[in-house]
């Protein structure tokens, strides 16, 4: 795993956290989930990214 992954994600989430703060101080809590949902959907894209390259490398390792 590389250490970039954690940055990126991290990264992701503070942005995610200060946007979804703005918007509801600003009275608009719909955008400000419709925010967080984005945020976690492409969190959850990289990771299943990552998790699928695993699985291809066990699957190259012990010939599957």
């Amino acid at each position: 795993m590389d250490v970039d992954l954690l940055f990126k994600i991290a990264a992701i989430g503070i942005l995610v956290a200060v946007l979804h703060q703005v918007l509801v101080r600003a009275g608009r809590e719909d955008q400000a989930m419709m925010t967080t949902l984005a945020g976690v959907i492409i969190v959850l894209t990289i990771v299943i990214k990552e998790i699928s390259a695993l699985f291809s490398t066990v699957r190259a390792t012990f010939s599957l």
